[in-house]
């Protein structure tokens, strides 16, 4: 059990979070979406609301669910993890370097740089890499 609270407290999984807002729609315990992401005083709020105002509780929920899956996987994460994707960041980074490269390539055919200078950058961007 303390190893899923530990994997709860670090990543928020952003399917999860939709459906916990769902389930919020359909249940009388609204607001369980806030406290996933680590966001109690606002779930409080829900649980407050739900008894004075089912209907407005209802909507808030239907609308986070909206939100959390019209918001791409970048922005989620930044803002409920605090981080970007590794995966698409290594990725975009991988991608800038490989055309860097192929570019530093074309000038050291071209004549326009030195095979030393040539060298010299590609080591520099491939420890940017490692």
């Amino acid at each position: 059990m303390l190893k899923l609270e530990k994997f709860l407290n670090y990543y928020k999984n952003r399917k999860v979070a939709v459906v916990l807002a769902l389930l919020g729609t359909v249940t009388p315990i609204p607001g369980l979406h806030k406290f996933y992401l680590g966001q109690p005083i606002w779930g409080i709020v829900y649980l407050l609301l739900s008894p004075v105002s089912i209907s407005i509780t209802i909507a808030a929920c239907a609308i986070d669910a909206v939100w959390y899956l019209s918001q791409d996987i970048e922005q989620f994460e930044l803002q409920f993890n605090g981080q970007t994707s590794n995966l698409l960041t290594n990725s975009n980074q991988v991608s800038a370097i490989a055309e860097a490269l192929r570019e530093l390539n074309q000038l050291r055919e071209e004549g326009l740089i030195t095979e030393y200078e040539f060298e010299q950058k590609r080591r520099q961007l491939l420890e940017k890499v490692g």
